[in-house]
């Protein structure tokens, strides 16, 4: 009974290998043993990476694994501000960034129209006078014609209207050229024809070609006026008649054509220079002539696309010229003085 305690319900102290002090000494140094999370098998015996404490419930992890403290996430700050937010558009806030032919022709007519009402409601003289041909106002000649085609001419008619002006100022600058041609000739052969008719080509042909074909026409778009057509088509027809003879150039008629070219060229360098400069006012009548061709037909065509027609032109006479009173008075005194020479016949006849 000696290796027995006294007391038999206490526990038992025989056969203890924890009851040793030595035993108990070493396991009172080292310390508690650590979970599988913080063991780092390269960390040198006795540093601090072995000296930590187990974690645990009374330890819990800073971060991760069970039982961990959730930490909630952040962003680093930054110093660009958030995008715009985007928001869908209907098709009826999308405007169109660009318009169709047909939209853009329609937009221009109907601001010539509430151009052309306003200019209905001013009085029928132009309100700032007339403005062509541009002369300053110290000249003694006044503008004769007022003339505006963005303003007066529909705007499907301004670009064939333009066309025609510009194709007037080119048969003015040829007349002018062939002047210059003339006065060479003058200088280098002696002939005074073809300058002294160039002078008055250029005299008699530039005003009168504006008045009699230029000026119809520009009526004709602004009117729809089929008499004014008749007269543009009647007498711009003989206009190209007239260029193209003087495009051909026949001696004495007074133009520096293809044959006057050919005539003036010669063996010396003189007669070269003059014979070269002669030929390029022939290729400008040449270019004359096809521009009256084109425009010719372009007109024609458009013409005969429009209502227009010869019994419209007859009314139009009929309503214009028989009606003006001017014409009524002229054929009132006319018929007057007709009934007073019967009348006075009658009387002698009777003595």
């Amino acid at each position: 009974m000696s290796g027995f305690e006294e007391n038999p319900f206490g526990e038992p102290t025989v056969n203890d290998p924890f009851s040793d002090p030595s035993v108990k000494r070493a396991v009172g140094t080292n310390p508690a043993p650590r979970g599988i999370e913080d063991y780092n098998p390269f960390a040198e015996p006795g540093s601090q990476a072995n000296t930590q404490q187990v974690r645990g419930a009374s330890n819990p992890p800073l971060y991760g694994g069970y039982g961990a403290t959730p930490i909630p996430a952040t962003l680093p700050a930054t110093n660009q501000d958030p995008p715009p937010p985007v928001y869908a558009r209907s098709p009826q806030q999308t405007a169109p960034t660009t318009l169709s032919p047909s939209a853009e022709q329609q937009r221009a007519e109907e601001e010539w129209k509430a151009r052309s009402e306003e200019e209905a409601r001013r009085p029928a003289y132009p309100p700032n006078g007339n403005n062509w041909p541009p002369l300053p106002d110290k000249c003694c000649f006044q503008p004769c014609f007022y003339q505006d085609i963005d303003f007066e001419i529909q705007p499907n008619f301004q670009r064939i209207v333009r066309h025609l002006y510009y194709l007037w100022m080119f048969h003015g600058l040829v007349l002018l050229l062939n002047v210059v041609g003339g006065f060479v000739l003058l200088l280098a052969d002696g002939e005074f024809t073809t300058f002294g008719l160039g002078i008055l080509y250029f005299i008699l042909f530039t005003p009168f070609s504006f008045v009699c074909w230029f000026r119809p026409a520009y009526k004709a778009f602004k009117t729809d006026s089929s008499i004014n057509f008749m007269v543009f088509f009647f007498i711009f027809f003989f206009q190209l008649i007239v260029t193209g003879i003087q495009a051909i150039g026949i001696p004495g008629a007074g133009t520096c054509g293809i044959i006057k070219a050919i005539d003036s060229f010669g063996s010396s360098a003189k007669d070269t220079f003059v014979g070269i400069l002669i030929l390029l006012i022939a290729i400008c009548y040449c270019i004359a002539v096809a521009g009256d061709l084109l425009l010719l037909s372009k007109i024609h065509r458009m013409y005969r696309s429009s209502p227009a027609s010869m019994s419209k032109a007859q009314q139009e006479f009929t309503s214009t010229f028989l009606r003006n009173e001017h014409v009524q008075n002229a054929a009132g005194n006319v018929a007057a003085s007709a009934v007073r020479a019967q009348m006075s016949n009658a009387t002698q006849s009777r003595y």
